[in-house]
């Protein structure tokens, strides 16, 4: 159970919530505006220190205060006892980071809690630009190789200094080089990275797909960024005078992507609107499962407005999936009713009303 006491402070409308969720279903209803999203907001700040609507500060920390807080008791490593995770972060910049008495990086609360949020834009993960889909990716890429973060820093200093050489219009062939040199050997550790990730996604990700919908063949096809066929060190060097003209490499991990093609064609193209969703929906789920298999401890799911996003029939689909996992869940919804008779007896929900900031158990 990764959350088992968590405490908000000053986090959009939420002044001071405090509640202890279920180690499986979460359900979170109230009225539009109630801070049921907030509530979400608040344990991803928990998790990144920054929200999944808007990674600036000043939207997430309540009008009148300085910084926003939040606490929680984890349980985040099997075998190992329950500990406490606090993060503040003010409105001048300073982020404090502790767990278990101590300070960590960022890279190191990301892994604490693994956290997967499916909202509304979470669908344009098909149809919005490849960065979308990288971000897809490199989460999990980060959480099955921990040598990825240093390779991820690596490469980005890399890029930013050779794109920085090409804006000064005149580069010192000698320099050049030696950062091409750098650029490639980071891209091509990069690359297998994530094509390896993407390779042991396919078979979750078409098994959940299955049961979601049937009778369309999808297929997940990972492109790198450039042409494989010729050596990376080669497009560089061909395609300096066009690097030179637009202020930036053209070529590299950079422009990788993760392309969806359903019954041959681009999915976000042939598919319908619910037909998209549900291929979402897949792809994170299918990445919580990989995720647990290669790291024996669950995700923990963020779900908002769960009922207004998928179908009854799906919806009763996509929480089967849940349930058969040991993820926690954290779902939103207006009516809960929409998500009742669709949990197993034995299904630990726990279900709460939110209502002008303020939370307490409905159950």
């Amino acid at each position: 159970m990764p959350i088992q006491k968590l405490h908000l402070q000053h986090i959009r409308n939420l002044t001071d919530v405090r509640f202890e969720p279920s180690s499986r279903i979460n359900i979170l209803h109230g009225a539009n505006g109630s801070g049921k999203t907030s509530l979400l907001e608040g344990i991803h700040f928990l998790g990144l220190t920054r929200s999944f609507r808007n990674s600036q500060i000043r939207h997430l920390v309540q009008s009148g205060s300085e910084s926003c807080l939040a606490f929680a008791q984890i349980d985040a490593q099997p075998g190992k006892p329950v500990q406490p995770l606090g993060v503040e972060r003010r409105l001048d910049g300073e982020v404090r980071v502790r767990h278990a008495g101590q300070s960590i990086e960022l890279s190191q609360l990301a892994q604490l809690l693994p956290l997967q949020v499916i909202d509304s834009d979470t669908f344009l993960l098909l149809e919005g630009s490849p960065s979308i889909r990288r971000q897809f990716i490199d989460w999990g890429v980060f959480h099955s190789d921990r040598s990825f973060i240093q390779l991820w820093r690596g490469f980005r200093r890399v890029l930013k200094q050779r794109n920085s050489l090409l804006k000064c219009g005149k580069i010192d062939p000698r320099l050049r080089r030696i950062w091409d040199r750098e650029f490639v050997a980071f891209a091509e550790q990069m690359t297998q990275l994530r094509e390896q990730y993407i390779e042991l996604l396919k078979p979750d990700f078409e098994a959940t797909l299955g049961r979601l919908l049937g009778g369309v063949n999808v297929e997940l096809r990972f492109s790198p960024g450039w042409d494989r066929k010729t050596p990376l060190d080669q497009l560089l060097e061909e395609g300096l005078a066009r690097d030179l003209k637009q202020g930036f490499t053209g070529v590299g991990p950079q422009r990788a992507d993760l392309r969806v093609r359903a019954d041959g064609h681009n999915a976000a193209e042939r598919l319908s609107r619910g037909q998209k969703k549900l291929v979402v929906s897949a792809l994170k789920l299918a990445q919580g499962a990989l995720f647990y298999r290669l790291n024996n401890r669950p995700c923990i799911y963020l779900i908002d407005d769960l009922p207004s996003e998928l179908d009854e029939r799906h919806s009763r689909l996509f929480c089967q999936f849940l349930e058969d996992t040991s993820n926690q869940c954290f779902i939103t919804c207006v009516d809960p009713s929409a998500l009742d008779g669709i949990w197993r007896p034995d299904t630990a929900v726990r279900r709460f009303r939110v209502e002008a900031g303020a939370i307490a158990p409905a159950d």
